[in-house]
């Protein structure tokens, strides 16, 4: 069991990103077979994707009924979409999820991460409902701070690559951020998974830098 002033976090893939690897049939695509199915077979696609928001609510409630704290939404390939595809396959079924987990009486915090979003991550942010938002490594803070709602908590959003670098840059971006998000709540993270071959020490160092804070 975990202490009390520790949380565990659930998660699962969001709808379209567990779509595209079942179309696409692997991870590491450039997505190009399932953006063609959102144009041709648009139906067969908004059933899957109905489908997915459906068993992904069930999964992502079994897993605060075994004691996670807080979801998370993966939607790992929300980049790149053109926006009225990133409206259909990414806000809507996002939106649909969030609505179908509190039906189902989950009350616990909600963090998507639409990885990519962009100049459209505010629509993302202002129409799914989530109660925090994860950012990617692309995004800048001043975009954020500039787009995103006064207070809005985000998580994120230090360059994996970068905690493998270490050193000078390393310390500096994380001081960066941490003044940068100052004015709103804020989850220090990466913005994207812990690479295998990160140095433990530049682990131990970012996390002295975050209990130091600006």
């Amino acid at each position: 069991s975990l202490a009390a002033d520790k949380a565990l976090i659930g998660f699962c893939g969001s709808p379209w990103t567990v779509a595209l690897y079942a179309i696409e049939g692997r991870g590491g695509t450039d997505k190009s077979m399932a953006r063609i199915w959102a144009y041709q077979k648009p139906e067969a696609l908004e059933r899957l994707l109905g489908d997915l928001v459906e068993i992904s609510a069930h999964y992502l409630a079994a897993q605060v009924a075994a004691g996670a704290d807080a979801l998370m939404l993966f939607e790992s390939w929300a980049e790149g979409l053109p926006h009225d595809l990133f409206q259909r396959l990414v806000v809507e079924p996002n939106a649909a999820l969030v609505k179908r987990l509190r039906e189902l009486g989950v009350t616990v915090p909600l963090i998507g991460f639409p990885r990519g979003a962009a100049t459209v991550l505010p629509k993302y942010v202002n129409q799914v409902s989530v109660n925090a938002v994860g950012l990617d490594t692309a995004v800048s803070p001043d975009f954020v701070n500039a787009n995103l709602p006064t207070g809005f908590p985000v998580q994120g959003h230090l360059d994996p690559l970068l905690l493998i670098a270490g050193g000078d840059a390393m310390e500096a971006r994380v001081r960066h951020l941490l003044e940068a998000y100052k004015d709103r709540p804020h989850v220090f993270n990466l913005g994207h998974g812990v690479r295998p071959e990160t140095p433990i020490a530049h682990v131990e160092r970012v996390v002295e830098l975050v209990r130091e804070g600006v």
